[in-house]
């Protein structure tokens, strides 16, 4: 059984945290006694998800940053480890989907700015707090990827480039930083109804060029959040620390994968990889 009481007391740096998945992340660990920091750059939503987790007994502050922007990043750093002390967790869950249809007829600064938000972002972010963690031997990093990530899905290239970057990220710094104490997951967190969802459905882009999308949630092939908060919170607690690097998908077996760690590491299980054809005979 996990165990979520050695999350009270450790500080947590949540993006992307005045809504959808952050929001639901930062109330989960503070509801463990998580000293929560929120980021992103709405002050309005960052507010109350502060004030949600104040009015339950828990310690956060909103700091509204832009991701993308170096100086920010190290400034918001500063003043976290200023009023609650070093940061041991650190989730990436600001995200951008748009620009949504052919790659060709998108302008390619759109482009790049969802590169920025999904791929700039988490590294700004994960070199200013690794700082701290390195010097201090311990701290665990949450990158929100996607299932996209790891397939072909037109006319979303920037979305998918994105994650599939964050993905191999994920497992490049975490060979890195391994011998420093530091562990990294990616995770998938389902499909969800958070607000980018929603722009993607309601959107005149989405409803030509992805309207698949609106059947998942038709069909009832759509999940709550909760899945994804319960892995969140394992992996926050260090129980998978033995397959850091690694990609985790919600709703998923964790806890079994977890405890046959060394299969999925001897089978190379739970990371990006090309399969050869390899002729037989």
């Amino acid at each position: 059984m996990t165990d979520l009481n050695r999350l009270s007391g450790q500080v947590a740096l949540v993006t992307g945290g005045g809504r959808g998945f952050g929001r639901a992340f930062a109330i989960a660990l503070a509801a463990h006694g998580m000293r929560v920091a929120v980021a992103a750059r709405s002050l309005d939503q960052l507010e109350e998800t502060a004030e949600r987790i104040r009015s339950h007994g828990g310690e956060a502050i909103a700091l509204a940053t832009d991701v993308r922007d170096e100086k920010a990043v190290n400034l918001l750093v500063e003043k976290i480890e200023d009023r609650f002390g070093g940061i041991d967790l650190l989730i990436n869950s600001a995200g951008a989907g748009r620009p949504y249809g052919p790659t060709w007829e998108i302008q390619p600064s759109e482009w790049w700015s969802a590169m920025e938000t999904n791929m700039k972002g988490p590294l700004l972010c994960c070199v200013a707090v690794m700082r701290g963690m390195v010097e201090r031997k311990r701290g665990r990093i949450i990158n929100v990827a996607s299932g996209a990530g790891t397939s072909s899905v037109p006319y979303m290239s920037a979305y998918v480039t994105s994650k599939a970057a964050l993905i191999r990220f994920t497992e490049v710094l975490a060979d890195e930083v391994r011998s420093h104490g530091i562990s990294m997951f990616a995770i998938q967190p389902g499909t969800v109804r958070t607000a980018m969802a929603e722009d993607l459905i309601q959107s005149e882009e989405g409803k030509r060029w992805l309207p698949w999308f609106q059947e998942i949630f038709d069909e009832g092939r759509d999940v709550t959040v909760d899945p994804a908060i319960e892995l969140v919170l394992y992996l926050a607690s260090g129980e998978a620390d033995a397959l850091s690097g690694r990609m985790f998908v919600a709703p998923g077996t964790h806890v079994d994968i977890v405890s046959h760690a060394e299969e999925v590491k001897a089978g190379d299980l739970h990371v990006l990889r090309m399969r050869y054809f390899q002729r037989q005979g």
